[in-house]
Order: structure tokens, then sequence, then C-alpha cells
């Protein structure tokens, strides 16, 4: 990334999860916490295989092909089914997960420092993010970077999710006096922030720690840690 980078943006577009939180870490805790509940075993393989099924889902869900009605109310009535779980009504323990889901405040390494320091040096910082509004703008909150943002918005109240353009188009009308050209797109998903952030026009900046893993759209920055976006702006 050049020096300049952050004297052309002044509006940072964050992702939440896999960029600023930790859901791995949130997801495994929930998902324990919820299983214990209703004493049923959780392992590698059980979490391996709710992985596989969520991820797909949630593929779909990018793509406009379910709804997140059908995500939520779908995945563990698949899981229960292939493990052969009776008695447990699957959309009550999808509410039970989202709900523990919502402890999951843990940040990844540098994003504390990075909004701090990005919102002193006079950055407008805001949180985009596909998930269920209650559970994502809970784990935000606690998360301890609240001082730093100027807001959230979450898929679910704007109604499609990214990498929608109209997505991005609620996002845009509602940041006061919003200008694509100086505004950045900080995520790790292509498929979502990059994909999303390409259609809607605004410049991308990829954190991906994989060296070989290749973007399959112009990508303006890419990143392995969030501390570049730091050393960038010294």
């Amino acid at each position: 990334m050049k020096q300049m980078l952050f004297q052309k943006y002044d509006t940072i577009l964050f992702d939440a999860d896999g960029t600023l939180m930790d859901f791995s870490d949130a997801e495994h805790q929930a998902l324990l916490r919820t299983f214990r509940a209703h004493d049923l075993p959780f392992d590698e393989q059980v979490d391996a295989r709710y992985q596989q099924i969520n991820n797909a889902l949630w593929r779909q869900f990018e793509q406009s092909l379910i709804t997140k009605e059908t995500l939520l109310h779908t995945r563990f009535a698949k899981l229960f089914e292939e493990l052969s779980v009776t008695g447990i009504d699957a959309d009550a323990f999808n509410t039970e997960y989202l709900f523990n889901l919502g402890y999951g405040s843990k940040t990844l390494p540098y994003a504390a420092e990075v909004c701090r320091q990005l919102h002193a040096r006079g950055c407008r910082l805001y949180i985009l993010t596909n998930g269920v509004a209650a559970t994502q703008r809970r784990r935000i909150h606690a998360s301890g970077l609240m001082p730093f943002l100027s807001d959230i918005f979450v898929s679910e109240e704007a109604g499609c999710p990214k990498p929608a353009l109209a997505y991005f188009e609620y996002v845009f009308a509602r940041i006061p006096a919003f200008i694509p050209e100086h505004a950045l797109m900080v995520g790790d998903s292509l498929s979502s922030d990059m994909q999303g952030a390409y259609r809607a026009g605004i410049d991308r900046c990829w954190l991906c720690s994989d060296s070989a893993k290749q973007a399959p759209i112009p990508i303006q920055y890419r990143i392995s840690s969030l501390k570049e976006l730091l050393d960038q702006h010294n």
C-alpha cells in the first residue's frame, strides 16, 4: 500500500467477523455452550459438519438464493437429522445459540488499536456486517470498539446482505456527506466484502494472510494484518 492511502480515504468501512471480530472463537464457545445445555455431544466431527452446513447456507444467502429465515431454520434441523437427534426443536435451539453467540465479543489482534488510532486521525469508521442484528449489535457493543465507530449497518436491518448492491446503497444513503471516492472497504471475504464493494464502486482493501490466495476481481490494497493499516498511515 502507498503511504498516501489515508490522505485519500476519510471513511473506512470495516467488515466485522474475520476482520475486527474473532467470530471463530465466538462461534465455537456458543456452540459448545448450547450443545452442553442440551446434553448433546459436541466434538470436532460435529463441529466440522456444522461448519459445512452453515457455510453452504451462508453462501446461498449471499447469492440471494435463500432467505435469512430459511438459513436460520435449516442449519440445525439438517444437522440434527444427520446426527439422528430427536426431541429438540431446531428453531428453539438456534435461538438459544444466537443468544450465546452474543457473548462473543473478542476482537482480533490490533483491531482496537487500529480503530482507536484511525478515529483519532479523523477517519470515520463504520461496521458493515451480515448476520442477525440483535446478536451482532450485542457483540460489537461489548467489544470495546463502540467509542471509535460512527455507526453499524447490519444486513438484516437493511433487508439484503453483502454483497448486494442494494445493501451498499442502503449504507451510503445513511452516511452523512458520503463521497464514494473517499471511502475504503476493509474486509476478509472476497465473496461479500470485496465483491460487494466492487459492485458499489468503492475501493477495496483485502485482509488475507494466505499469500497464495488470489482475488478474482481488482483489489486496490492487500494486507496480511490489520496493523498494516497503521503502518501505512504513519
